[in-house]
Parts: structure tokens; sequence; C-alpha cells
């Protein structure tokens, strides 16, 4: 079965055109921890520079006189359709960010045509986020050592609506998060996982290592899941499921041949420094898939311009994290959606000024290394 979801409508702030707009605005009403742990990357933040730089240092290159004069952004990912390409990847905790949390992303994103993918870790449980949302949603899992819980927490988000299972695979543990080490940063009440209250957590194995972070690190993440675990949890679930996280054609691959989708990600940056930026990778894994699953890209993305030179070089869709966040702190569901719909805005752009008229069109030789 086949869903729409309403194209964007709603006007952008006068003043907030850009997602350095939002940026700006989130940073002056944030406090500096919460701020810090939004920002933050792992050890040096090589990585988070990396991610972005990839797109600055491709060029465009436009074809003309193709009469193109309006632009088709529509794309569908597993019976959806979307009017935009730009998902909302998986981010922890909203609370901290505003008191509405995720109820206001999840409604900010249906405003503007999108889905938003629910962290575990959200403020919000998967009940509540459920009856907020206006539209189709997705549930970002971590495997719980207790597989019991793990199944429980899937069961929950699919009773509550979510389309689709995306389990991140790339964070056993968590990153040198030198930030909010420094801070001494932990998670306010405001913005704890409800969804995982009442179940304890023990401490982790190498708790005595000053730089295992126990303020943001849940011990109750299964560090040694396999390909395996992801088969069960689509036996169990019923629904698609996406390993986020991959980078390496290789792991593509054999996602591809288990019918699991691929969410290429480094986790923004924050848990391996120099992990290489998914866009220089992303070519080789788009073959390596050859359209058999849905593939994903997320990381750097600030423009109009880097969405289609994602799709360009082989995405499906993309996903942007922190942008929608700060949205999300200047305005609640309405900056949600006045971010989005600016990035959505200058995606339209790029596509007419490129000579596409719709995603389709775009492919590698749009694209070259910009010296």
């Amino acid at each position: 079965m086949t869903t729409s979801l309403p194209r964007p409508a709603t006007e952008p702030h006068p003043q907030r055109i850009t997602l350095a707009d939002f940026h700006d605005a989130a940073r002056d009403v944030l406090p500096a921890t919460a701020y810090d742990y939004l920002q933050g990357g792992a050890a040096d933040e090589r990585t988070v520079r990396w991610n972005a730089e990839a797109y600055e240092r491709l060029a465009l290159l436009p074809r003309v006189l193709t009469g193109t004069a309006g632009v088709d952004t529509r794309c569908t990912l597993y019976g959806t359709e979307l009017p935009t390409p730009i998902l909302l990847a998986p981010t922890a905790s909203h609370g901290l960010f505003h008191p509405d949390a995720e109820a206001a992303t999840v409604r900010g994103a249906a405003a503007a045509g999108t889905l938003t993918t629910v962290s575990t870790f959200s403020t919000l449980t998967l009940e509540e986020i459920g009856a907020a949302a206006t539209a189709p949603w997705w549930f970002q899992l971590y495997v719980q050592r207790d597989r019991a819980l793990t199944e429980d927490l899937v069961l929950r988000a699919r009773a509550a609506g979510a389309t689709a299972c995306v389990v991140t695979v790339d964070t056993p543990v968590t990153g040198l998060r030198e930030r909010d080490l420094r801070n001494g940063f932990a998670l306010p009440s405001h913005g704890t996982p409800a969804n995982l209250t009442g179940h304890t957590a023990k401490p982790p194995r190498n708790a005595a290592d000053p730089t295992h972070h126990h303020g943001i690190h849940d011990p109750r993440i299964d560090p040694a899941v396999t390909w395996s675990d992801l088969e069960w949890l689509r036996s169990v679930s019923g629904l698609p499921v996406l390993a986020k996280g991959i980078v390496r054609p290789d792991d593509a691959r054999r996602a591809a041949e288990l019918g699991i989708g691929v969410w290429m990600s480094n986790h923004g940056g924050r848990n391996l420094d120099t992990a290489i930026a998914p866009l220089v990778t992303l070519p080789a894994v788009a073959e390596a898939v050859a359209g058999r699953v849905p593939v994903l890209i997320d990381g750097g993305i600030r423009r109009g311009t880097d969405v289609v030179k994602a799709l360009a070089l082989g995405a499906d869709a993309v996903a942007i994290g922190r942008p929608y966040v700060w949205g999300l702190a200047a305005a609640g569901a309405e900056g949600v959606t006045a971010a989005l719909t600016a990035l959505h805005r200058e995606t339209e752009l790029a596509l007419t000024l490129l000579g596409a008229p719709d995603v389709t069109a775009l492919s590698p030789d749009l694209v070259r290394p910009s010296w």
C-alpha cells in the first residue's frame, strides 16, 4: 500500500533562510552543555569536519537547454511516497532542546512533508510519539543485551505506528566525546530515555576507565550484534529493517543480499574519529547494492546542493540530524518545519539549475571533484 504526505507549505522565518541561520538561533538559546552535546563529535572531531568537506570538494556540472521549468522531488521508500528525499535521522533526548520534545519533532516533520526516525533514547515514550504523529515514522533501535527487551521495544514501536526499523550498527561502544567529558555532562531528568524506564542499567565492565562516559553511554546496549540479529529482528517485527552505520561496499553488499536496507553513516562523527565520510564511498556502495534495497546517507548535509550531490552519486534519499534539532531548539515544531522547508526549497532550486526535472534524472556525470 502506498501512502503520500502533503507537500511542504510553511513559509520560513524571514531572517532564517538557511540551516546555518537555525544553527545560530539554536546556539543562542541552548545551555552550553546541551549545545556541546548536540554539536560535539569524537576526539579531535576530524570526521565531523570531513563529513561536510566531502560535499564541499565536489563540483556540479549543470546541463543546459533541457526545457526544465518545474521539478519533481518525490521519492518512495517502503511504500511511502514522500514529496522530498530528505528524512530526519534519529537523534536522542529531544527534551534537552525543547519542552515538547519528540512530539514537536514529528509534528514539524509531517508539516514539512517528510518522516522522522525516532530514537530508542527518545525523551517521550513510543506511545506518546505515536499519538502525536500525523505522518509515517520509523523507529531507530539500539539492540539491547536483553533480547526480550529488544523485541518488546520493536513491537511497541510497531504498535505505536512505526513503519520501519532502523538498527544502529556502528555503536558497540560510545565514542570519545571530549566536549561532554570536559563539561561533566550527564543527561538531566528532562532528557532521559523514557522507553527504558524500569529497566536497570548495569555498570559497564570498564566503569573504572575515566574516558568511559557514564553520563551518556547506556550499558544496556549490546556491543556484540551480528547479521543474524538483523535477520531475527525482521522476523519478529514484520517491518522492513535498515542497517544504519554502513560505509563499506562489502557490508552494503551483504545487507542487500539479506534484504536489509543500507543507511550510510558514521554517526555524525560522534564515535570513531577519522572514520571516512560516507559520501566518499557512496558510489561504490551504490554499485554493490545495485538497486536491491534502498540506500540512504547522512552526515554533513547542509545545503540543497549537498542533497543533489548525494542523490546523483547513488543515494535514494538523504537524512539530516543536527540541523533539524537546531530548528527544534529555535522554534519547536515550527522550527523543524521551517528548517526542512528551507533545505527542500534549496534542493528544488538546485535541481532546476542542474537541468534535472526530477530526482531520477540525477546521475554521476553531474558531479566532479572541484579541483
